[in-house]
């Protein structure tokens, strides 16, 4: 029974880091969508530093942070030169 506590703590804590990084993410990429290329910056900050703790925590494999935060990055340079 303490491993099914366990296991259930972890995965509600999981679970909010988890729906953190996505509510970041889809924050800086509506910002890209609508050009504002200031506020989309400091939201893409946000967003990878949000990853990084997610991977430090064990949440999300280190290679999926890495994608995300190279589409990201992309998509906003893509966002700046246009």
């Amino acid at each position: 029974m303490a491993k099914l506590a366990n296991v259930e703590r972890k995965r509600l804590r999981n679970k909010s880091v988890r729906t953190f990084v996505k509510t970041c993410t889809a924050k800086a990429d509506s910002l890209i969508d609508e050009k504002e290329t200031e506020a989309a910056g400091g939201a893409v900050v946000a967003a990878v530093s949000a990853l990084d703790k997610a991977v430090r925590k064990k949440v999300i494999h280190r290679n999926k942070a890495a994608r995300r935060k190279s589409r990201l990055m992309k998509k906003l340079n893509q966002a700046t030169k246009s």
